[in-house]
């Protein structure tokens, strides 16, 4: 049985289409929208998507810096208070358990919000992985996640929050934000390549705070948003996602994620792994049909009549009106602007390789 996130209800008044998506219900699209109708959206007004589905995790103790500096890739030593860093964390050969953020709540406490399909493996390694002074908890279950996303959501955001009480830089964060009476940690992040914010708040207030962001946002053009057109936001600006971009086969460094692993640091699971492949042997780039059609995830990639690879993702991208990919490939073979061709049911259809992101904005 699929578990219900506390906005169930609220996904069902406004027409949601609820399929099982990591253990829960929720809404892939709504009936007065549709995805193409929620994306622009996002990219043009603003929109709403219910992602309680995210695990979140918590380091408190002497030794949690420590725990989280071996346990995962990027460098924590220099994290301010307030402010969020993107991570990996491999297996000891280098591959992708799964990515995640880390929010620095205090010196020694730590948010961790790890994907929704992977918080039980992950919870696993991390327990695994325990040294030292340092409290481990999985609060997954104890909050509600709203993201607001789209140029307007500074205004909503302004309605409802005290200007002291507003993070101002992306990737920074108040823990203790008042949103119109709804106590929550407010983040400047997002996954839809727009401005944006993600709100942390207790299961008993999702509801409040849900129809709040709703009601508030009217004069904006706010509306909900599905699961559809956070997957097709994400790829038009070039965000990986795990599973397709990035498994346990493959290391951050042969999918572009490189900037988030410090191989300086003086030790970290998978960094001994990394070493050991040398340099990577493949890249993630993007592509763009020239041709008709639509490419999805499990396409061969070739150039000059030779494979040289997988597409990892792919759907046609609204706001640009394009059909894009992305796809992992041998290293060195292609440039931007390459033509290559994508088998698409036994037939190949043209494309170039793009800068990623696809959208420019």
């Amino acid at each position: 049985m699929d578990l219900k996130t506390p906005l169930y209800d609220a996904h069902l008044e406004a027409g949601g289409k609820m399929v099982p998506f990591a253990g829960y219900t929720l809404p892939v699209q709504y009936k007065d929208s549709g995805v193409i109708k929620e994306h622009l959206a996002v990219r043009n007004q603003v929109g709403l998507f219910d992602v309680s589905h995210m695990g979140e995790v918590v380091y408190e103790g002497k030794d949690a810096l420590a725990n989280l500096q071996y346990l995962l890739t990027n460098d924590f030593s220099n994290l301010e208070i307030g402010r969020v860093r993107y991570t990996l964390m491999c297996n000891e050969n280098g591959g992708v358990i799964d990515d995640l953020l880390v929010y620095k709540c205090s010196e020694e406490k730590y948010l961790l919000v790890v994907n929704a399909a992977n918080r039980a493996k992950d919870v696993a390694w991390m327990t695994a992985h325990l040294f030292g002074e340092v409290e481990f908890s999985d609060q997954s279950d104890q909050f509600v996640q709203i993201a607001l996303q789209g140029s307007f959501a500074k205004e909503i955001i302004a309605k409802l929050t005290k200007e002291e009480e507003i993070p101002k830089k992306y990737y920074s964060f108040t823990e203790q934000a008042n949103v119109g009476g709804v106590t929550c940690i407010l983040s400047r992040t997002g996954y839809t390549g727009e401005f944006g914010y993600e709100l942390y708040c207790k299961p008993e207030d999702g509801l409040t705070l849900w129809h709040l962001l709703v009601e508030t946002g009217q004069e904006y053009g706010i509306i909900p948003c599905g699961l559809g057109a956070r997957d097709t936001l994400r790829l038009e600006a070039g965000m990986p996602l795990y599973g397709h971009e990035m498994t346990e086969e493959i290391t951050p460094l042969e999918t572009d994620l490189g900037f988030a692993v410090k191989m300086k640091k003086e030790d970290f699971i998978g960094k001994q792994g990394l070493l050991d492949k040398g340099e990577p042997k493949i890249t993630r780039i993007g592509l763009q049909l020239t041709d008709r059609g639509i490419v999805r995830e499990g396409a061969d990639v070739y150039f000059k009549g030779n494979k040289i690879g997988q597409t990892t993702s792919g759907t046609m991208c609204p706001f640009i009106n394009k059909a894009c990919a992305m796809a992992l490939v041998e290293k060195g073979i292609v440039e931007i602007g390459s033509p290559i061709e994508v088998e698409v049911r036994g037939k190949k259809i043209t494309a170039e390789v793009v800068t990623i992101p696809f959208v420019k904005k």
